[in-house]
């Protein structure tokens, strides 16, 4: 696979996480400084980073720095990526980005990340 291409395994592997998905859909909404994105967490800044970093690696964030901040957006190439995969078995729809923020909301409300409860 290309370099530049996302890595499938890497995408779903990012996926498999409660924590790395409820970052996901925090960024559903607009781009966050990592910061931002770590305060509704009770884990370190450090451990947040490692999260983004596996997330970027997955292609399904973007960062750079603006200022002295350093801001993540949501990058969905990688969520199409896997969506196209899937659709490949027919048993499939396109990923609905609108549906899945709606489901991601969902799974997150009735079954908060461990690290997100106590925030």
């Amino acid at each position: 696979m290309s370099h530049a291409q996302p890595n499938l395994d890497a995408i779903f592997a990012a996926l498999a996480d409660p924590t790395r998905r409820a970052i996901l859909t925090m960024l559903l909404e607009d781009d966050m400084a990592v910061t931002d994105v770590a305060a509704p967490f009770t884990m370190s800044l450090a451990a947040i980073s490692k999260h983004l970093a596996i997330l970027a690696e997955a292609r399904l964030i973007t960062q750079d720095k603006r200022g002295r901040l350093k801001w993540c957006k949501l990058d969905p190439d990688a969520m199409r990526i896997a969506s196209i995969w899937m659709q490949g078995f027919g048993q499939f729809d396109p990923v609905d980005l609108d549906a899945f923020e709606r489901f991601l909301e969902t799974e997150l409300t009735a079954d908060p990340a461990p690290e997100a409860r106590n925030a």
